[in-house]
């Protein structure tokens, strides 16, 4: 895997668990979703995007559902 790639796969990680634990950082930026994702909510395929997120960044099922509904709403 190229280290851009892991690197990538880190940063989503480190974002999408600050802002779980609701820590707040200027120097810690926030998750993006990717536009494959994007893609799959727009065409109403959340299970598909929580897998999408969940291969993204390694969050648990719970996270991933939770996080996938709040980009829903």
């Amino acid at each position: 895997m190229e280290i851009k790639t892991r690197l990538d796969k880190l940063e989503a990680r480190l974002g999408f668990l600050y802002r779980h634990l609701g820590i707040s950082t200027r120097e810690t930026p926030g998750w993006q979703a990717s536009p494959a994702l994007l893609d799959l909510l727009r065409n109403g395929d959340k299970i598909a995007a929580i897998k999408a997120f969940r291969e993204e960044t390694g969050a648990s099922l719970k996270d991933a559902k939770e996080f996938i509904e709040s980009l829903v709403v």
